[in-house]
Order: structure tokens, then sequence, then C-alpha cells
């Protein structure tokens, strides 16, 4: 019960201070119904919240971009303290953060910035379930746990090469991966980076994928060369990394009876009989 209200306490208190930071947004100019003699500004006041779908994050982007020409350390310091609060508490949802960063900061700040605060909030992760969920994540997932730290140990030789190969194919979710690794026993340095080193190709992706939407206006503009060399980048950097791991794996790491949800094979055969 201690560790659950310790844990509590300080989801409460990074709340409330992203909510502080998120609340003195400056306000941002927003024109007017024009008057006769011409156009008239006005002040508007934003309300921040995380995009849920593609309209809400082009729009919060082009407002952020706004901001940050006379704002870049404010917008900055927002934009990381958001993602570390979704990492640090196994919030799901980086894709479209990720995709913010491409659109805001551009693709190679964008995805230095992704990197850097994908492996520092689930280090962060990592340290809070250490300190406060060992036994509650036990209790919750008692399977999957069972099934990873089994995997573990057949892998314990090569395992960094193992978690490399989670994150490039995440037959468990990232999130879930990040809180179970204490109770696995898994040193900080090779959990750090292996999140540092094998989310590279999913973060250059979604960073890619937010610089190209922020950039198209018309059909036109994705058939340039420019989108399209782009576009294949993504496509290369989505396939060879994994190609790669994937091949070694067959050949060193022992991986049979996962499947794209941690769970083992038998496992969902018996969940089938008993339906």
């Amino acid at each position: 019960m201690r560790s659950l209200a310790g844990l509590v306490a300080i989801v409460a208190a990074a709340s409330v201070y992203l909510y502080l930071l998120s609340a003195h947004l400056p306000p941002g100019p927003k024109p007017l119904q024009p008057e006769p003699e011409g156009p008239v500004e006005g002040v508007q006041e934003y309300r921040l919240k995380f995009p849920s779908d593609l309209d809400e994050l082009r729009e919060l982007a082009d407002m952020l971009k706004f901001y940050k020409r006379e704002h870049h350390g404010y917008v900055l310091l927002l934009f990381c303290s958001a993602y570390l609060y979704k990492q640090s508490f196994a919030i799901p949802g980086s894709s479209f953060l990720n995709m913010l960063a491409g659109a805001i900061f551009g693709p190679w700040e964008g995805l230095a910035l992704a990197c850097l605060l994908t492996t520092t909030g689930s280090t962060f992760c990592f340290l809070l379930s250490s300190a406060f969920g060992k036994q509650h994540v036990v209790q919750v997932f008692p399977d999957k746990v069972a099934l990873l730290q089994r995997k573990v140990e057949e892998n314990r030789s090569s395992l960094f090469f193992f978690l490399l190969f989670l994150r490039f194919f995440p037959m468990t979710p990232n999130w879930f991966l990040n809180i179970t690794c204490p109770v696995l026993n898994i040193p900080l340095p090779i959990f750090f980076f292996s999140v540092l080193i094998g989310l590279i190709p999913y973060n250059f992706i979604c960073v890619r994928t937010g610089s190209i939407l922020s950039e198209i206006s018309s059909l036109d503009d994705i058939f340039s060369w420019g989108t399209l060399a782009q576009l294949l980048a993504i496509a290369l950097m989505a396939l060879v990394p994994g190609a790669l791991i994937k091949r070694y794996s067959k050949a060193h790491l022992k991986v049979d009876g996962m499947d794209s949800n941690g769970t083992s094979q038998d496992a969902v055969k018996q969940d089938r009989k008993r339906r």
C-alpha cells in the first residue's frame, strides 16, 4: 500500500506540474472577422491537450510552431515535459508525440529529441516500476511475466540482442516491457541502450511522417521527388534493421512460443479450447 501511495503522489505531482506549465502558454493572435477598414487582430487563449487523431495533431503542430518563433525554449520545455510524462507513466500514444516532434522541430532535431526522450522516459518508467510496482506487475500480468522470464533466462547469453529483437518486433508493447524489465532483473545499462538503439527505426518512421504531414498542403506535394525520397527512406528504415535482427535471432535467439501479444502459443491454444 505504501508503494502504491508513493506512486500516486508522484503521478499527482507530475500532473500538477504539466498542467501549470501548459496553463501559462502565452496567448496567440487570431484574425477576427475583418472590419470595413481591414483585418483586425484579436487574442485567443489556447487549451492544450494530447492529440488523439491527425486533425488534432496538425492543429496542435501549427499552433506550437507559431509560438516556437519567439518562445523556442518554452515550447521545447513543454514538449519534453509532456513526452516524459507519457513515457514515465506507461501511457500509450507515443507515435503521435513522435509525429508532433517531426512537425514542430523538423526531421533531424525531432528524431534526436524523440530518441532521447523515449530512452529517458522509459528509464524513468523502469525506475518507477522497480521502486513501486514490481509486485503489482506480477499480480496483474502473471502469465505474461512468467513467459518473458523464461525467455529472458533462455537468452541470457545474448540478452542485449534479445531485447533489441523485442523492440524491433514488438511481441509485447513497449510500455509493458518498460514496467516488466525490473521484475525480470534486466540490468539498467542493457535496458537503456536497448531502448535507445532498438526504437530508432520506430522513432524515425514517426518523426519523418510528422515532418511530411506538416509540409503537405495538396495532393501534388505527395508526389514530389522530395516527399517520395522521404517515403523511400521510411520504408528502408522500417525493413532493413528488422530484417537484420530477425536473421540474427533465428541463429542465436530462442523466441519460439511467443506471439505478437507476448503470450505463449500453447496458452492461446488452451484458451481457444476453453471457448
